[in-house]
């Protein structure tokens, strides 16, 4: 079954003995305090760590502004981006400041420039579509610690849940660590190895 933004809200709620809420305009306590805390939560979430889940490059357009002294030229960054991990040109990093929505650099009008970010889309009212299992669960630990505090105004419970959000969150950066490119299995030695074990064998046998 997938995941909504407003079941994610709801089984947070549900983990603090609330409301489950149906959608954020419902009228009540609930739903206007999730409403509020529920973007932003995300958001703060995936910009807490370099999620592969969350990361993209995309080629940057140039524009007319010169910048400065320093730097030859400006870009115009994208607008689902939350943080900046890189800028690229012909597979090589190249040094850069951020200033708002535009990176300065210093690149030639024939180079390709490429960005590796962290990215949001607000859009997405579906997370499944985006998060994995095991930043969905985080996600909604984090946000019931949130409600804990602003809907039930248990103190205990909402450090209780925010402790263990924190070792659910410290599970999920392990998992995505993960999902990088498997390292190739090297079979040599073990072959060898075993090819070793055979032949000492096979010299105890003797012919007639």
């Amino acid at each position: 079954m997938a995941t909504t933004d407003i079941d994610l809200c709801a089984r947070a709620l549900i983990m603090i003995g609330a409301e489950p809420i149906t959608s954020f305009s419902d009228g009540t306590t609930e739903s206007k305090v999730a409403s509020n805390l529920y973007t932003d939560t995300i958001k703060n979430l995936i910009s807490s760590y370099r999620w592969r889940f969350a990361s993209k490059q995309a080629q940057l357009s140039r524009l007319t502004d010169v910048p400065d002294a320093i730097w030859d030229a400006s870009y115009q960054l994208p607008a689902d981006m939350l943080s900046l991990h890189m800028l690229l040109v012909n597979d090589r990093t190249i040094k850069y400041n951020r200033y708002g929505d535009m990176a300065y650099c210093n690149a030639t009008s024939t180079d390709k420039v490429f960005a590796d970010y962290t990215f949001y889309d607000e859009g997405v009212t579906n997370p499944a579509v985006l998060f994995p299992a095991y930043f969905v669960y985080t996600a909604e630990l984090t946000l019931a610690a949130l409600f804990a505090f602003a809907v039930a105004q248990n103190t205990e419970l909402s450090v209780a849940l925010e402790n263990k959000a924190a070792r659910q969150l410290a599970y999920a950066r392990n998992m995505d660590s993960q999902q990088n490119t498997t390292k190739k299995f090297v079979t040599s030695r073990f072959i060898n190895n075993r090819n070793s074990k055979s032949s000492s064998r096979l010299e105890g046998i003797v012919e007639d």
